[in-house]
């Protein structure tokens, strides 16, 4: 059987939109390819995006800054020693771009200027940590990307 031109244009029309609709299709199907947004509530968290600047400008005016290092057998955040680590109350959030189902939220009671997160519960990879804390009534936040 002999094709002409136009026989083959609308062939090849037809594999390539089969050829887009069979990934369109792959790409909604498979949990692989979830790709969730990162804030549920983003309006809100947009509004209050004012008070992190704050946060974090406050966070500028401490002598030393928070200080992370890897350790073996996990990770220590340092806190400067001018804050008192009696009235340090937060929070310390991992967040996995990768994977939420992986994000780790740990109340930050803390009775030294140092915290020990321990390399067990952390999966390799890159990670963002957001402190949120406050101290004598002053609020500070602190953001790092870090990978293990």
């Amino acid at each position: 059987m002999k094709m002409n031109w136009g026989t083959s244009i609308v062939v090849a029309i037809i594999a390539f939109m089969a050829f887009i609709l069979f990934f369109v299709i792959k790409m909604s199907t498979n949990s692989k390819y979830d790709h969730d947004l990162v804030a549920t509530e983003y309006y809100n968290k947009e509004l209050a995006y004012q008070q992190e600047i704050d946060k974090e400008n406050n966070l500028k005016l401490l002598n030393k800054p928070i200080k992370i290092e890897h350790v073996q057998g996990g990770i220590t955040i340092e806190f400067p020693k001018d804050l008192d680590p009696k009235t340090i109350q937060g929070k310390v959030f991992l967040y996995r771009p990768s994977n939420k189902k992986l994000d780790i939220e740990i109340p930050l009671k803390i009775s030294s200027n140092v915290l020990f997160l321990p390399k067990k519960d952390l999966v390799g990879g890159r990670w963002n940590i957001i402190i949120d804390f406050t101290s004598n009534k002053v609020a500070y936040l602190y953001k790092k990307e870090i990978m293990l």
